[in-house]
């Protein structure tokens, strides 16, 4: 399941294998949580007329987008991610981030089989 991670004034999602070749086929990627009468939603989408990560909040849902030119080409390279910080019109910085997700390098009982490979396993 894609990851989010929300610190402050940080956003950060992370993908599996398959979660980026999905996105990279349809342009849309999103994860939900079921709360008693709510669900909350963060989804990535691509945006044509981008030049950097963008982000919106609204109506309970995240949305990180990329732009439309990366998405053709992320799946296949060997970027790990992609960085931005928006500022809003009161001045307040909000720090973007989309990447990979790796296998850990400590112990954990989460299923990483979909995981890519982390280049510094074998260090």
């Amino acid at each position: 399941m894609m990851k989010i991670r929300i610190k402050g004034n940080t956003v950060r999602y992370r993908l599996t294998r398959t979660e980026v070749k999905i996105f990279c086929e349809t342009g849309h990627f999103e994860e939900k949580t079921q709360f008693r009468d709510k669900t909350f939603i963060y989804e990535l989408r691509t945006k044509a007329g981008l030049e950097h990560l963008d982000a919106n909040f609204k109506e309970n849902t995240i949305t990180l987008y990329l732009p439309e030119k990366e998405r053709e080409r992320w799946g296949d390279s060997e970027q790990v991610g992609f960085q931005h910080t928006i500022v809003s019109a009161s001045g307040a910085e909000l720090s973007l981030l989309l990447e990979k997700d790796f296998t850990c390098l400590d112990e954990t009982i989460e299923d990483q089989s979909d995981n890519y490979p982390n280049p510094l396993a074998n260090k």
